[in-house]
């Protein structure tokens, strides 16, 4: 083999190796890009998630706040009519006793 091959061969190899050594560093770079991209994007997702969180919470706090003002009402009015009745019982049982009382 002539010198001339040898050079060419030797050269080859030469620019074999820096393309390779060329290609590695451009994955791992790449490698490293995604990874920053896929951290970043776990980061955002996490946060709308813990605010769709607090969205959901927000909401449903205000729908058991409108529920329980529903049923303090109801209770309000259902107390007041037990009150009455029993106001209108109340002086029927007082006629009752008095009743009684005279009688005996």
């Amino acid at each position: 083999m002539s010198l001339e091959a040898i050079e060419k061969v030797t050269q080859a190899e030469t620019e074999c190796r820096e393309r390779r050594a060329a290609a590695e560093a451009e994955a791992r770079q790449l490698v490293a890009d995604a990874e920053r991209e896929g951290q970043a994007l776990l980061r955002r997702v996490q946060d709308d998630g813990l605010e769709a969180g607090r969205q959901l919470l927000r909401k449903a706090e205000e729908a058991a706040a409108v529920q329980a003002e529903k049923t303090a009402q109801s209770a309000r009015k259902e107390a007041a009519a037990m009150q009455e009745a029993a106001g209108k019982r109340l002086e029927e049982a007082a006629d009752f006793i008095v009743g009684r009382v005279v009688k005996h």
